[in-house]
This record gives C-alpha cells, structure tokens and sequence, in this order.
C-alpha cells in the first residue's frame, strides 16, 4: 500500500495525499479542517500539532476522542490505519 511509506512524522499531507489520490486533494482536505493555511503551503498550529504525530499517533488520538477511551486501552493496526479496543 502506497500509503505504508508515510508512516512517520512530519508526513501529514504526504500520507493524505497518497490515501486520496491527489496532493491537491489532500491540500484541499486539510484546508478545510483547518490544518493548511489558504495559501496551501503553510501548517496551522493544530496543522503542526498533527504533523508532528505518527500515523499511530493520530489513529490513538481519533480514537479515543471517538471513544472516551486512554491510549493504552487501544491498540493500532496499520494495515487498516485504526485504533481499537485491546482484548
């Protein structure tokens, strides 16, 4: 999977770019939540706060702010990019 390769940090817009297919989309996408500048080139405080994560990093965040869950009660899979529940 293209995407396995931009696994580590400062690799936001390389990894969302490799998982939609476009860098313009990805730049797009990022502005829109706000990550990205509107001049596409420039991160936003929480831009840099997500690019300095891993993509395990981000996964564990989305997912315990979806669960109410810690960190250390999930557990990533990045084949699919998610963060779980341990059993």
């Amino acid at each position: 999977m293209a995407t396995q390769k931009f696994m580590g940090k400062h690799q936001l817009i390389d990894r969302l770019a490799a998982q939609v297919g476009s860098r313009d989309m990805a730049i797009g996408i990022l502005q829109k939540r706000g990550q990205l500048a509107p001049d596409g080139q420039t991160l936003t405080a929480e831009g840099r706060r997500r690019d300095s994560m891993t993509a395990e990093q981000r996964a564990l965040d989305r997912a315990t702010k979806r669960t109410g869950k810690k960190a250390d009660e999930l557990k990533y899979d990045p084949k699919t990019n998610r963060a779980t529940l341990r059993k």
